[in-house]
């Protein structure tokens, strides 16, 4: 959501307005509707609960005195609901006291009845100004710290142009979409990339570490929670799927999402809904989904750590990350955009990237990809005090290359029962045994079942069974 969008979205909500006299009410109604304004209704505090709960008005207008409960009891609703809602109280004219206590109960103004329809206007649209300014405020401060510091998609490699190609097609449909790779491979600029080329681009784009918080926060972080849900829940906040409304929530290492957490999260994507801790009440969504995950999520289905159903929700448009060595030929154009964006950053003047120094770019393997090469520029451009950049400023001479740690379970169907699995791979440790020991023996069977210590007949009868031929 661009801030235009973040205003607009405050310009859709309606005006509430909490009055017990039908002919002022309607009076009410009229001049703010003329004006271009949606309009609620309420004829007293319980009925203003009920309001603010459905619709989430922009601007609150309530008398002081009502038939059931009263106008401070709206403006503590409304404050509850959402701390910024601006409340504007009607009172009599002479009770300026009771005006006076309402802004100090958080009134963002007053009117004194009999009502002026231009003055109304005039309040109205300022405390919608306002709010439209917060909103703003929230977007631009959020969409700052998101942006700091993340590096642009740069290279001309076929598999990165595979990619961007996936990544168009991806976000020109609503598909949920899995980003697979390597950590450091840039997940989160690509599914930024995926929202920007949506129809969405206008709304929020709405991101959460799964691995980075605590399992037992994790949940509130993204469903919200109301007031008194657990001890220090002291208001109502809303989670990232209702902050990302209309936009791209980005699920990042989706792989280590606790599986209490997990049918919710399928339930939020299948049917858009869900209910905050503690809340009865059912909030629906209209949100895409775009997660990320460094882990092979089908052997973690396998091993029973990942739902299935789940994994199928999400990876109806999987798109494959490559790591860095498989785009070697951008290594030096990453290396001269990161050196030209220090440089600036740090004001100094402008590096050339030495000889002996590209060479030590292009020999490296570079294990933490695009992350860890960005990472390494940085450093050598605060070391670096010439006009150009030196191999033992990069400092990668020596350096042990971090060996890719695999799974070796990885690969292997640990699907269906215990008995099942077990049967599996026994055969196919059995099938590879034999023939590597056919290999050592040179293909003769003889010498084949000394190596494998087991009689000449046992073996014959498991080369039929795994349907191995001998020379």
């Amino acid at each position: 959501m661009g801030p235009h969008m973040a205003a607009s979205a405050v310009a859709r909500s309606p005006v509430l307005i909490v009055e017990d006299r039908d002919s002022l009410r309607t009076m009410l109604c009229r001049a703010l509707e003329s004006n271009g304004h949606r309009v609620v209704e309420a004829r007293d505090e319980p009925e203003a609960v009920e309001q603010l709960r459905a619709c989430a008005p922009a601007v609150v207008l309530s008398d002081l005195r009502l038939p059931r409960g009263d106008g401070f009891g709206v403006i503590r609703a409304a404050k509850e609901f959402d701390p910024e809602t601006p409340v504007i109280v009607m009172t009599a004219y002479g009770s300026i006291q009771d005006a006076v206590l309402a802004m100090k109960q958080g009134a963002l103004d007053f009117l004194a009845k009999p009502v002026d329809p231009d003055h109304l206007l005039l309040l109205v649209g300022r405390a919608v100004a306002q709010r439209r300014l917060v909103a703003e405020y929230l977007f631009l401060k959020e969409e700052l710290a998101a942006r700091r510091g993340l590096p642009e998609i740069v290279g001309t490699a076929p598999a990165l142009k595979q990619v961007s190609l996936a990544v168009q097609r991806a976000a020109g449909s609503d598909a949920t979409v899995l980003l697979e790779g390597e950590s450091g491979t840039g997940k989160e600029l690509f599914a930024r990339a995926v929202h920007a080329f949506s129809p969405r681009s206008a709304e929020p784009f709405v991101a959460i570490n799964c691995a980075a918080i605590p399992d037992a926060l994790l949940e509130t972080e993204l469903f919200g929670h109301e007031k008194g849900a657990f001890t220090g829940a002291a208001g109502r906040k809303p989670g990232k799927f209702e902050i990302a409304d209309g936009g791209t929530i980005f699920l990042d290492e989706i792989g280590d999402l606790p599986l209490t957490l997990q049918a919710k999260i399928l339930r939020a994507l299948e049917q858009r809904a869900f209910e905050r801790i503690g809340g009865t009440a059912t909030i629906r969504v209209d949100v895409r989904v775009v997660a990320a995950t460094n882990r092979n999520l089908r052997a973690a289905v396998a091993a029973g750590r990942f739902r299935e159903d789940l994994y199928f929700r999400l990876a109806v448009f999987p798109i494959t990350i490559p790591p860095l060595r498989e785009r070697a030929e951008d290594i030096l154009l990453l290396a001269r955009h990161f050196v030209e964006r220090f440089c600036r950053e740090m004001n100094k003047p402008l590096m050339a990237v030495a000889d002996d120094a590209q060479d030590a770019l292009r020999e490296y393997s570079w294990p933490g990809n695009v992350r860890e090469l960005q990472n390494c520029i940085e450093r050598a451009v605060i070391l670096a005090d010439g006009e150009r950049l030196m191999a033992h400023h990069l400092n990668l001479r020596g350096r042990e290359p971090a060996v890719e740690r695999r799974d070796p379970w990885a690969d292997i169907d640990l699907s269906g029962s215990l008995p099942e699995a077990s049967r599996r791979v026994i055969a196919e440790v059995e099938r590879r045994k034999i023939q590597l020991a056919l290999e050592q023996a040179g293909g003769d069977p003889g010498r084949a079942s000394e190596i494998l210590q087991v009689d000449y007949r046992s073996l014959v009868s498991m080369l039929k069974q795994h349907r191995i031929a001998t020379s």
